[in-house]
């Protein structure tokens, strides 16, 4: 369930960054206050999503999210280029975010490890 909550925080910060385009420099009225309500439902949920997932594989998936939302977003909407450089880079990002997810996950304990970490919690 976390990994949902995150995905939903990393499609709201999509939303604030994009958002802050909108309000041109936060004197539009409309566009800031859903921007400034995006980046608050964002940190909540990432906060919520960080509660059992390792902190730094999440912060990393919840900015590759927003990153990747936001190059594409200006990319098709705002006419950023698109350029082979941009897209390589892009995938670059997106290969370092699911590597640091792959491997973000602590591995099994065992039975002997379980049974040297209650000793050692019961020496302290």
């Amino acid at each position: 369930m976390a990994w949902v909550v995150l995905i939903v925080a990393g499609f709201f910060e999509i939303g604030w960054a994009v958002g802050l385009k909108y309000t041109h420099g936060f004197s539009r009225l409309w566009p800031s206050v859903f921007t400034v309500a995006a980046i608050v439902v964002s940190m909540y949920l990432l906060a919520v999503a960080a509660r059992t997932l390792p902190i730094g594989t999440a912060y990393a998936v919840w900015v590759g999210i927003g990153v990747t939302g936001t190059v594409l977003y200006g990319m098709m909407f705002l006419g950023e280029p698109a350029s082979s450089g941009r897209l390589f880079f892009l995938t670059l990002l997106l290969s370092a975010i699911v590597g640091l997810k792959l491997t973000g996950q602590p591995p099994p304990a065992t039975a002997s490890q379980d049974g040297v970490q209650a000793a050692q919690l019961h020496a302290e």
